[in-house]
This record gives structure tokens, C-alpha cells and sequence, in this order.
């Protein structure tokens, strides 16, 4: 879904006012693709061991991470993306601690994603305080 809502996500970047710390557009993809089958793995050991309650979480902060596409990229709202994307990196923090009280391994193959989404959480800031007439 949230891939949807990021088609012209790479334009749209390159036209904001970003910090001098920002990575460059091209860099979002590999990174993500490697955060998604970190991700995947992560939900599959602990969907093995039939602990349902920390995938209904798992899915939860999935949907919010979509959302969060939407909010920036397709509705361009700044002030709501990066409350969304702080409760983000708080979901992720929770389903850590769900994971690893189920398999530890799954709970450390998501440790990259919350650091990711945490800088993503800075770079929302900047960019939405640069940017207020586009977001």
C-alpha cells in the first residue's frame, strides 16, 4: 500500500529543501529492501512459533509505516507525518520487545529498522520545517 503512495516519491524529494545530512534519493530503495526482508524473516520466526498476539502488532506498525507514505509523499501533510512516524518508532520499539520474549533473533533483525526509522523521524522533522508551503 504504501508503495502506491510513493510512485513519485523520488521527484518529490528532490524538489524539498533538505539538510546537508540527508541521504541522496537513490538510497532509500536498497536500504528499504534490505529493512523489508530483515522484517520478513523477523515476522517468520516468530509466526513458526505461533505467537500471534506479537504478529498482530508486527502488522500493526506495518500499517502505520504504509500510512506514513501516504501522509508524506500523497496527502503532504508534515505536522501529521512525523507524529505518525514518532508513534511509528514506538511500535517497532514495542514489537521488539514482544519479538524477543518469543525468538531473540527476530527481535535483533528489526534493531536496524527502528535505528532507520529513528533517523527517517529526524529527516521528517528537518524536511517539513524547511518546506512549509509543501507540506
Amino acid at each position: 500500500m504504501g508503495a502506491i503512495a510513493s510512485h513519485d516519491a523520488g521527484a518529490f524529494y528532490q524538489q524539498l529543501a533538505r539538510p546537508a545530512w540527508a541521504p541522496p534519493g537513490w538510497l532509500f530503495a536498497p536500504v528499504w529492501t534490505v529493512l523489508y526482508a530483515f522484517m520478513g524473516v523477523a515476522a517468520w520466526l516468530v509466526w513458526r512459533r505461533r505467537a500471534y498476539g506479537p504478529i498482530a502488532l508486527f502488522v500493526v506498525q506495518l500499517s502505520l509505516n504504509a500510512l506514513w507514505t501516504w501522509l508524506f509523499f500523497a496527502w503532504r501533510q508534515g505536522a501529521l507525518s512525523f507524529v505518525a512516524i514518532l508513534l511509528l518508532w514506538a511500535l517497532i520499539a514495542a514489537t521488539m520487545a514482544a519479538f524477543w520474549r518469543v525468538r531473540r533473533a527476530a527481535a535483533a533483525l528489526l534493531a536496524p529498522y527502528l535505528a532507520w526509522v529513528g533517523f527517517a523521524a529526524a529527516l521528517t522533522y528537518a524536511v517539513w520545517q524547511r518546506n512549509p508551503a509543501l507540506l
